[in-house]
Parts: C-alpha cells; structure tokens; sequence
C-alpha cells in the first residue's frame, strides 16, 4: 500500500489557479450567451440565483449550526424592496390602483444594482431585528420561530396594499437579471463566506455548531457570532431575492414564488449537495435548477415504453421527492458531506492518481 501525504500548494500558486478558473468561467459564460438558446441561459441563469440562496443558507444552517426556515421571508424582502426601487413612477401608478404607492416610494425610480445592494441591506436590518432575541432559542424552537417569521412576511406582504400591491404582486418588471448578474453575485458571495469560513470567525462558527457550551466556555461570544452569521446570509438572500424578481419579471406573495416551498427547496439543495458545505451547496443549486426545469417534461403527455402517459400536474414534485430520497439513501450526509472542493484537495487527488501508476 503506498501512503501519500497530504501536501498544501503555495498562496501564490491558489490566488493564481483562482484567477485562471474565474477567467474560465467569464469565458464559459460569454460563449453560453453566444451559442445557447434561451431555454438553457435562463437555466444558466437560475444557476446562479439558486447558488446565492443555497451558500447564503448553508452559511446559516451548515456551517453555523442555526437550524433556520425563514429564509424565503428574507428573499421577498430582497425581491420586493428591489422591484419597488426600479419601476418606473408611471409604472408604479398603473400597477397601484386598488391603493396608491406611499411616498416616498411612488417618486423613487433607482438603478438595478443600487436596488440589489439595497435589497441586502433591508433583509440584513430585517435578519438582526429577527435574529436578536430568537437566536436565544435553539433547536425546534428556533426553526418554529424562524418559519413563523418568513409566514408573517408573506402576510404582510399580501395586507400591505399601499406598499406591495397586495395579491395582485409586482408584474412588469425589466428583465435585468442576465446571465452576468447572478454568476458575478455568487462569485462574490462564495468570496466572502468562504472568506468568513476560513478565517478564525469561521472556526469559531464551527465550534459553536459541534458544541455551544463548550464553544462558550473556551470565551467565544456564541450569540453575536451567530447573529453575524446571520445577518451576512440574510443580506445575500436579499440580494438573490432581488436577482429572482428580476428574472421572473412578476413577484406576487403566493406560498410557491417567496413563501416556504421556496425554503423547503434551498433545503433540499444544500442536504443534497452536503450540509455544511459551500462547494456542496453549488452543486446542490446546480442539480436541483436543471432537473426542476428539465422535468417539467413528466407533466406534459410523454411516452414511456411505447405507453402513452397522460399530463399529471405535481409530478415533477414527486419525481423530485424520489430523487432526493434515493441520494439520501445512498449519500445520507449528501454529495460533498462537510468537506470543500479545493485546489489542495484537486492537487492531492492527482498526486495519489500519479502515485498508483
């Protein structure tokens, strides 16, 4: 049996793979929006928006250990806050009718990247208004509480004519959401958790999700670490929000657009791809984009076999659900587990390749 030691690649030498590969990915993406259709640049595109969600989410529940479900009310901060910055005011005056916009945002009309940053910021002020008493709680205490707030969110949103236009949504909206915004967003959120992960604020986050009592007794200071973590994933599903109303172009307050199915499916790609994490939330994203689009296939007339099966409605969900449950069992602690694709770990991996030969 040959034995090889696990070796680290220089700092230099990561920062300059890093580079390379995000030049890749700028170039992967360039020729996409040259050479693929609109069907599959959109999914492209839902990519990167699920991927924002599902890092910003794993940073909470995976990495933090804060069993969360509000996640979906932070997102329609995000969408709605973005949306109302961006309509025209002629717009705004047709789409409120049954109530008029308040003032000051019936006069305001901002560009969409100064909306996105704002989207963030009100789901971040939301997330510590939220997180600084419930983050008290723990376990299903704390996910109840959590779920309670994304419902009373999308209440809300459905009462407050004269600021959300109630259930008749936001429709109209500019399609800005290309295929640049949401990669060029997720590459900046990968940066920064991941950041945040590998630094000794992330290790202290790992200590107090393995331990909170032992966490505390070592004089880490386990609630404001977990309402920090809080916050920051907060203000990246905002941002993800915002990029989801612009992509969807409508943003209403139904359970399926911003309500708990849209929590329930983050959680599904962050335990498909590994709780705990960032890389296994990406491919998690990735999975669940193209197989939610590509399975709209199973509602529609289809032949299986030379049978003729009719159109069921919901059977995407539970062709999903099947998926999902047959991953489960095969990786119960997901694709990636709790470990991180890395250039050290690609490097080694080549190495032990190299070595068998």
């Amino acid at each position: 049996m040959i034995t090889v030691l696990y070796r680290k690649l220089p700092t230099r030498m990561k920062v300059f793979l890093t580079i390379i590969f995000v030049l890749f990915m700028i170039l992967m993406l360039f020729l996409a929006q040259k050479k693929l259709d609109t069907y599959w640049i959109r999914i492209l595109t839902l990519i990167g928006i699920y991927g924002i969600m599902a890092v910003s989410l794993t940073f909470i529940n995976g990495i933090t250990g804060i069993f969360s479900l509000g996640h979906s009310g932070f997102i329609a901060i995000g969408a709605y806050t973005s949306a109302l910055l961006t309509m025209s005011i002629q717009q705004k005056q047709m789409s409120f009718f049954l109530k008029p916009l308040i003032w000051p945002l019936n006069s305001i009309q901002l560009d969409f990247l100064s909306a996105t940053i704002i989207a963030g910021v009100m789901a971040a002020i939301l997330a510590y208004l939220i997180g600084y008493p419930s983050l008290r709680l723990t376990g299903d205490y704390l996910a109840i509480t959590t779920l309670g707030f994304s419902e009373i969110v999308r209440i809300l949103i459905l009462n407050m004519i004269s600021v959300t236009n109630g259930p008749l949504g936001l429709k109209g909206l500019e399609e800005y959401t290309n295929i640049w915004w949401p990669w060029g967003w997720l590459l900046v959120t990968v940066l920064v958790i991941g950041s945040l992960v590998s630094s000794s604020y992330g290790r202290a986050l790992k200590a107090i999700r393995e331990d909170p009592i032992a966490a505390k007794a070592m004089g880490i200071n386990v609630t404001k670490h977990q309402l920090t973590a809080f916050v920051v994933g907060a203000f990246f599903a905002g941002i993800s929000g915002s990029l989801y109303a612009h992509w969807l172009t409508t943003i209403d307050p139904r359970p399926q657009t911003v309500g708990i199915l849209l929590t329930f499916n983050i959680l599904i790609m962050i335990v498909l791809g590994g709780l705990g994490s960032i890389t296994g939330a990406l491919f998690g994203a990735a999975i669940f984009a193209i197989l939610s689009e590509w399975l709209r296939i199973v509602e529609t007339p289809f032949k299986l076999f030379g049978i003729q099966i009719p159109a069921i409605s919901g059977m995407r969900l539970l062709v999903l659900s099947t998926i999902f449950i047959i991953v489960m069992l095969t990786w119960r602690r997901g694709i990636m587990g709790r470990s991180e694709l890395t250039w050290d770990s690609i490097y080694n991996f080549f190495l032990r390749l190299r070595r068998k030969q």
